[in-house]
């Protein structure tokens, strides 16, 4: 059982980081950590629960520490915002801490992971590299955006299987997404926001660095174009996005709906304990996915593809959506440690006094 410590605690991300370690095998929340407003309280008194059900018995006493080392665990989960993330998550990985990253700090790094394990867990080779930027031995890997993670995993199996050249994506974000207290009420009401800062740069960045060659101790990004164009909806929870690819090669439909829907990979064939059985699934309804009824499949680990069809502009088109809280960011982090202890990357630290 590995000792967990987590940075920002007491948002929306760092309480579903609580709530589904709650009862995991290899992991158990040690340290809480959050900014100067939290710390010195009981985590009780410090965090408003924001998540279904009730807060775990055994983190309501734990005291908010400052987000800085030392922390009385083997590794820290990250969900600080970016704007401080940088120096802190740097700070723990130079006090020899693996650090599994929500924050989009070190995502562009050349020498950290930006991982997705059933696409591109080969790029954990990068974590050699880090050692001249941490002879700690303490290194950084991070998850990507939230809407990145659904896109890339969508797209993971028809770049293997017919090459992606072009791929255009219309996200509908769920206010979830933004955090607490997150978008003001009367701004979202009867309203779609068009704009979400740095979440387009983000979606077109980041999934040709997912979906590219790990080869020589760095990245060939994968030579597609990538278009994103991302909304704010009032959904509570579950991303969705609306999107067009022209293929290398064009499968029939059958053959493009198989490659989806008998993806498996490393986590499956590990078995690790967040992985779903299926990380896609395809449904032929016409009318989903749905966020309310689709984004606790497999857990929330599951992304679900609907509308399969081919396209007049591109060669097809599809819905995806996800989970934007599990899967697309707190279940990510965890299935990522999941996958580190199973390549013998954690250690166990010495406890602190």
């Amino acid at each position: 059982m590995y000792r967990v410590g987590i940075l920002g605690a007491t948002g929306m991300v760092g309480q579903r980081f609580i709530q589904l370690l709650a009862d995991h095998p290899q992991f158990e929340v040690t340290a809480v950590a959050a900014s100067d407003r939290s710390q010195g309280k009981a985590y009780g008194d410090a965090c408003t629960w924001r998540l279904g059900g009730e807060m775990p018995p055994s983190i309501r006493s734990m005291p908010v520490q400052p987000p800085a080392p030392p922390l009385d665990c083997d590794l820290v989960f990250s969900s600080l915002p970016g704007d401080i993330a940088r120096e802190t998550e740097g700070s723990f990985a130079a006090a020899g801490y693996p650090v599994i990253s929500n924050s989009s700090a070190f995502r562009m790094d050349e020498d950290v992971p930006l991982l997705i394990p059933e696409v591109n867990h080969q790029h954990l080779g990068l974590i050699e590299k880090q050692k001249r930027r941490y002879p700690s031995g303490g290194y950084i890997v991070t998850n990507p955006n939230c809407s990145t993670i659904m896109l890339a995993l969508a797209l993971a199996p028809l770049h293997a299987s017919f090459g992606v050249s072009a791929v255009a994506a219309t996200t509908l974000q769920a206010l979830s997404g933004a955090g607490y207290p997150g978008v003001a009420s009367l701004d979202i009401l009867d309203n779609v926001l068009p704009y979400i800062s740095s979440e387009e740069e983000k979606i077109e960045t980041e999934t040709t660095k997912i979906l590219g060659r790990f080869a020589d101790e760095r990245i060939e990004l994968a030579p597609m174009a990538v278009s994103a164009q991302c909304h704010r909806v009032n959904v509570s929870d579950g991303h969705m996005a609306a999107v067009r690819v022209k293929l290398a090669r064009k499968p029939d439909l059958k053959e493009l709906r198989a490659s989806l829907e008998l993806f498996r990979s490393l986590p499956q064939e590990l078995g690790l304990y967040s992985a779903p059985a299926a990380p896609i699934v395809v449904r032929d309804e016409q009318d989903r996915p749905q966020p309310k009824l689709d984004r606790d499949a497999g857990n929330g680990m599951t992304i679900t593809i609907g509308r399969l069809m081919p396209d007049t502009v591109l060669d097809y088109r599809f819905v995806v959506l996800s989970h934007n809280t599990i899967r697309g960011a707190a279940g990510a982090a965890i299935l990522n440690a999941e996958l580190l202890d199973r390549m013998g990357k954690i250690f166990h630290k010495i406890k602190s006094t």
